[in-house]
């Protein structure tokens, strides 16, 4: 069950789960009063003004231009968190474990969660009454019926009798409606009677015209029949024609393609014949009448020639390749000997060889004897021994200097002895050089004449051209096998086309004597025949048609003559009409009864709570002008008026913007004051209302604001400080949510 107003649950936080461009964007706490949703421009505060209504009564569809808040990867999705008011648990109040809960995602899913607390609102009233914008605030659309609604809707009674009233009136303008759809319409239903007793009385002024045309129409059936039957013997006559000149005109073609065929055949024929012969004066006979077994025998013996020569020419090159190098090396070996700065390093190492063989011991002589000499006078035997010494030394060194003086040159007798080597191997690479030629030319000898010997003289000796001769024979062997297939294919489909071409002529003799023409009748024989006949035909087909289309008239009225024998039906309907417009007739003056009832409700409601939304709206429109517009009223004509405090009264439309703004609003809060039992847990969202206010008149609707907060929660966004601070002026609990 709903609470009553001073108990309901409030709308604590916001979460915006896929909205615009915000994802898991939580907005909160707010207070049962008064709050300020504060950002810069773009922050996003329309966007939240439009989460909550699209939650509460789904998200707008795209129309035109209009922002509809659909990110481009998601579902629009989020939802809105009331908490009971303060001290409501003290009271005894019962609140779910986490509170309430409502949520939306698709608007094919609906509303989800505890969707009682939208029961007392519908989606008009709050977009009129509870979501304020400046634009909103120009005018109050449908005055009258929102007042009804808003004054009735706590009657007490299952739905307030304005909605009833408005069900009442719906249902009267179906009962008056001309729209094919509706069937209970009396409209509908007075027209479809007269209808019907115009087809009765039509029924039997058609009976007897309808007998005269029963006759004449069974009259033209015979005459018909038979007029179709000679049209159908000149159809099947024209369609045999036109079938046998299909067939003839075919025929024509294929014999004029057999002879171009007969005619290029022949001419091919003769063509491979002069081939034949240019052919076969340019191979040798002898060639090209070799057996298989023969060739490959002859080509085996090539085989193997080829491969002697490979040996053969493989030994000349390796022998050319030998004596070459024996001969670079034995010219290098005597290049080396004869080199001047070895000669001369040579002789230089023989003088000074001679000269310390010769000077040395003359040295060694010359100081011992003169010793020897000296220790004989002085009798001392070290000086004799001394001397005796040196001269032994001396001549040991004259011995070793001839020894080698006379010892052979080592190093010359080597450099002989290779020179000697590379001279034996280049003579023996020359002999072996001459040999492989010598075998060379005698293995040339011996193909030729083999080649010779095998019919292949024309090669001259000449493996290569002796197989380029073997393969030509080959391919003139593959030619005049062709050539005589060839010849067999050609005398084959000679043959054919000359069968066919026979054929043909006997087949179009056939055709032409069925058309009962000269079997020498062209295609125009047949086209005059079937020109003549299409005559006779469009003839009787003119006759014909006048003889159908009589036929169907008579048809199509004798048709409906057998609609006209339903005449107890039409009765019937009649009577069924009748019976509904009666019914019809007493529930249309029950409604009429009962919308009097409701409109005389509404005036006693009107009368006990119109004059107090007046007088509130009266007091706030001078609290928010500080005393210039002191008086709110509605004519007799249903116009709303408001009074100045010098007694002018005037029509919103001749206010001011702000003014007009200012009344607006001050009818709106005082609606709301009025109507308590409307949208008890519904949040008032009023976006940037007092832009067009100046710093006075603010302050006065922002105190009118503070006493709405008082009975509603009320949630005011702007992106303006100064108001800000007006608002915390008119109550100084004012709670302040920043984006």
């Amino acid at each position: 069950m709903m609470p009553d107003q001073g108990h309901a649950p409030y709308l604590e936080r916001v979460k915006m789960e896929s909205f615009g461009a915000f994802t898991d964007k939580v907005v909160g706490p707010f207070a049962p009063g008064l709050n300020v949703v504060f950002g810069h421009n773009e922050a996003g505060k329309s966007t939240l003004a439009s989460f909550v209504g699209g939650v509460l009564f789904g998200w707008e569809e795209a129309r035109g231009t209009r922002n509809t808040y659909r990110p481009s990867n998601a579902e629009r999705a989020g939802s809105l968190f009331f908490a009971p008011r303060p001290g409501d648990a003290d009271n005894g109040e019962e609140e779910p474990p986490e509170g309430w809960v409502l949520s939306r995602a698709r608007n094919a899913d609906g509303l989800q969660g505890a969707t009682e607390l939208v029961d007392d609102i519908d989606k008009e009233t709050f977009q009129t009454m509870f979501s304020l914008t400046s634009d909103e605030l120009r005018s109050l659309r449908n005055t009258t019926d929102i007042t009804a609604k808003l004054l009735t809707v706590g009657s007490g009674t299952g739905a307030s009798p304005a909605h009833a009233l408005a069900e009442v009136q719906a249902r009267l303008a179906e009962y008056t409606s001309k729209a094919a759809g509706i069937e209970h319409s009396l409209a509908n239903l007075a027209a479809e009677q007269d209808d019907l007793r115009a087809q009765m009385a039509a029924a039997a002024d058609e009976a007897e015209r309808y007998k005269a045309r029963d006759k004449e129409f069974h009259e033209l059936a015979p005459e018909r029949a038979q007029m179709l039957a000679r049209i159908d013997a000149l159809n099947t006559a024209i369609e045999t024609l036109t079938a046998q000149r299909a067939s003839l005109e075919k025929l024509d073609t294929q014999r004029a393609e057999y002879k171009r065929q007969r005619d290029a055949l022949r001419e091919d024929e003769a063509a491979l014949h002069a081939e034949q012969r240019l052919h076969g004066r340019t191979k040798d006979p002898a060639l090209v009448n070799l057996g298989t077994a023969d060739e490959r025998h002859l080509r085996d013996r090539i085989d193997a020639l080829a491969d002697e020569q490979a040996k053969c020419a493989h030994s000349v090159d390796l022998a050319k390749d030998n004596y070459a190098a024996s001969t670079a090396a034995y010219e290098a070996l005597l290049e080396t000997e004869g080199a001047s700065e070895a000669r001369e390093k040579r002789r230089s190492q023989r003088r000074v060889q001679v000269g310390l063989s010769i000077v040395l011991p003359l040295v060694f002589v010359a100081a011992g004897l003169p010793l020897f000499m000296h220790g004989r006078d002085i009798n001392s035997l070290s000086f004799t021994a001394l001397g005796i010494g040196l001269v032994v030394f001396a001549l040991m060194l004259a011995a070793a200097a001839l020894v080698m003086l006379f010892r052979p040159d080592k190093a010359a007798e080597a450099q002989e002895a290779r020179k000697q080597d590379a001279k034996w191997v280049m003579l023996q690479d020359k002999k072996k050089l001459e040999a492989c030629l010598a075998a060379q030319e005698q293995l040339a000898g011996r193909v030729h004449a083999q080649l010779d010997e095998a019919g292949l003289a024309a090669a001259q000796g000449s493996l290569r051209s002796a197989r380029t001769l073997l393969d030509e024979a080959r391919e003139a062997r593959a030619a005049e096998g062709l050539f005589f297939q060839r010849q067999q294919a050609l005398v084959a489909r000679l043959s054919s086309v000359e069968e066919s071409l026979v054929e043909v002529e006997r087949e179009r003799i056939r055709i032409l004597r069925r058309a009962a023409l000269p079997d020498d009748a062209s295609i125009a024989s047949l086209d005059a025949a079937i020109d003549q006949k299409t005559r006779q035909r469009a003839g009787l087909l003119e006759a014909s048609e006048n003889l159908n289309r009589r036929y169907g008239e008579l048809k199509q009225e004798l048709s409906q003559a057998e609609r006209a024998r339903s005449f107890d039906e039409i009765k019937l309907r009649y009577q069924q009409v009748r019976t509904r417009q009666n019914e019809s007739a007493q529930d249309y003056a029950r409604l009429l009864l009962a919308k009097r009832m409701l409109e005389a409700a509404i005036g006693a409601w009107e009368s006990k709570s119109q004059p107090e939304v007046y007088r509130q709206a009266s007091r706030l429109l001078s609290l928010m002008t500080d005393g210039r517009w002191t008086k709110v009223a509605m004519t007799p004509g249903g116009k709303l008026t408001v009074t100045d405090a010098v007694k002018t009264t005037r029509e919103p439309v001749h206010l001011s913007l702000g003014t007009c703004q200012q009344l607006y609003l001050a009818l709106r809060i005082a609606l709301l004051l009025t109507a308590d039992n409307v949208g008890r847990s519904v949040p008032i969202l009023a976006d940037d209302i007092l832009v067009n206010f100046d710093t006075r008149r603010r302050e006065g609707a922002a105190r009118a604001l503070a006493e709405l907060a008082t009975v509603r929660q009320v949630v005011l966004f702007t992106c303006h400080e100064e108001i800000v601070e007006s608002m915390r002026s008119a109550d100084p609990a004012l709670n302040v949510v920043n984006l």
